[in-house]
């Protein structure tokens, strides 16, 4: 399967060491997911997108993006093929507008079922569609019930329209597809739903299946007297709600950031204001092993 990371900052921040430098880094993830990578990260609100078929670990482009990259929202992903040819086309993030996203996981009986799945698309959204993967159309799945809560184009999306637009969505994918498998190392052509979207303002990361890490404090801040915003929060979980930096990863990065496991069903996420909120996706229940 494959590994993502998503960052959110209150103030622009290199992600060099998580990209590359750490112990445990996506870069040397990809050791195991060799079939491309991708990385879009925000300026002036827009998304910057650049994407390679290539390995990570071999790829000089990956190490020269994640060495410029300084943003307050990057997302990132490497690439385990399961559904669709290796193609940039099917290379992680997808875009569309402002929104980004990136999927660990596998729709079973995707092909079987396409024609049908194609269906719950909006007409709108459905014809930027343009490669073979089930999670590009999970992706435009999401997106069309979102775009029945809130204009897909509007800046400052809440999280409660984001956490009620995807437990719609999920709810929907899971009547046709059947529940998710609770159970990261089961067989990979069962269903795995675990994906971070985001508008470069707002990011919200749903597990489903697959393990997925957040953080949102560090035990030490190395840049405290040098930061511009940095506080008390930083270096202690939050106790209102707000929190000056969010990451979400497949696997704790080691590193200075305190990791917590997001559970089973549950998403979480931050809003423009870099408020936390969770929420659970229910009406899927994951299938026990």
């Amino acid at each position: 399967m494959c590994r993502l990371f998503g960052f959110r900052s209150v103030i622009e921040s290199q992600v060099h060491k998580s990209l590359i430098d750490a112990d445990n880094a996506i870069l040397h993830q990809s050791g195991f997911h060799s079939d491309g990578w991708g990385v879009a990260y925000y300026v002036a609100k827009s998304p910057h997108v650049i994407k390679s078929i290539h390995q990570a670990q071999k790829d000089s482009l990956f190490h020269r993006v994640s060495g410029l990259v300084a943003s307050q929202t990057v997302l990132a992903h490497i690439r385990k093929a399961t559904q669709g040819e290796k193609t940039i086309l099917n290379t992680h993030p997808f875009q569309h507008g402002h929104w980004t996203f990136v999927h660990n996981g596998n729709l079973k009986g995707f092909k079987r079922n396409r024609s049908k799945l194609m269906e719950l698309v909006s007409p709108i959204l459905r014809r930027f569609i343009l490669g073979d993967t089930d999670s590009e159309w999970l992706f435009y799945l999401l997106l069309s019930h979102l775009a029945r809560r809130v204009p897909l184009h509007a800046a400052g999306c809440s999280l409660r329209d984001l956490f009620d637009s995807l437990k719609d969505g999920m709810t929907e994918l899971t009547e046709v597809l059947g529940p998710y498998l609770s159970d990261n190392e089961g067989p990979n052509d069962e269903n795995y739903f675990t994906f971070i979207l985001t508008d470069g303002t707002s990011m919200v990361g749903l597990q489903g299946g697959k393990t997925m890490y957040y953080s949102t404090y560090k035990s030490t801040c190395s840049e405290a007297d040098r930061c511009p915003s940095y506080n008390t929060s930083c270096e202690h979980a939050s106790q209102n709600g707000f929190v000056n930096h969010f990451l979400l990863s497949s696997e704790p990065i080691q590193g200075e950031n305190i990791w917590q496991p997001v559970g089973n069903g549950n998403m979480i996420g931050v809003d423009w204001n870099m408020k936390l909120m969770t929420d659970s996706f229910v009406d899927g229940s994951p299938l026990k092993t």
